[in-house]
């Protein structure tokens, strides 16, 4: 799979999966995603396809690597519609 393909799966998952903040933006925890079946099951590397999307402006989050069980209330903004 692209990068670009997997990334535009990720803006699907994280409407899916997340709900909408006070600015309007969807928005859900690390540990939701990385423990959603249809997840897993979709990405092959989720923490690589979360990295791609945050250089290119799709989602922000605190950190650089995100790590299951470390991480898990860490919440990932989804930028890009």
């Amino acid at each position: 799979m692209n990068v670009e393909h997997e990334v535009r799966l990720l803006q699907q998952e994280i409407k899916r999966l997340g709900t909408k903040n006070t600015d309007g933006q969807f928005a859900v925890t690390f540990g939701v995603i990385f423990n959603d079946d249809k997840c897993a099951n979709l990405f092959e590397a989720l923490v690589g396809t979360l990295r791609a999307a945050k250089r290119k402006k799709v989602v922000t989050y605190d950190g650089q690597l995100l790590l299951q069980g470390v991480h898990d209330n860490v919440e990932i903004t989804l930028l890009e519609e």
